[in-house]
């Protein structure tokens, strides 16, 4: 569609600058609200996987506006299922530790003994 179309033609040339972070993030608000369904979500989770790589992929809730479309607890389930083929490592990056490089947040101490 052409709002696809903008969307890749906006998106995709911010990947070529390596500082350039992307949140998966408002996924759910941006479907049809009552009728979205993760096959949905997936494709635009795959490009901007393919785009920016799951190293500067971050995990975003956009909580509360999604709970127009769905509970918190549902949009992490749909986003887990759309980058279910990833290895655990790029996932655990994805729903923390790329945000937690990002923001130069301090390595939680059980996290540093698992390394």
């Amino acid at each position: 569609s052409g709002a696809t179309s903008e969307w890749a033609a906006r998106l995709k040339p911010l990947a070529e600058y390596p500082n350039v972070f992307v949140k998966l993030s408002g996924m759910v608000t941006e479907a049809d609200w009552k009728r979205w369904t993760v096959r949905d979500i997936t494709p635009y989770v795959t490009r901007v996987l393919e785009w920016f790589g799951p190293e500067r992929c971050v995990f975003g809730s956009d909580w509360p506006v999604c709970l127009v479309a769905a509970s918190y607890a549902h949009v992490i389930d749909a986003c887990g299922q759309a980058i279910g083929d990833l290895p655990i490592d790029e996932r655990e990056r994805i729903f923390g530790g790329n945000a937690m490089e990002l923001y130069r947040l301090p390595v939680p101490a059980a996290a540093e003994r698992r390394s």
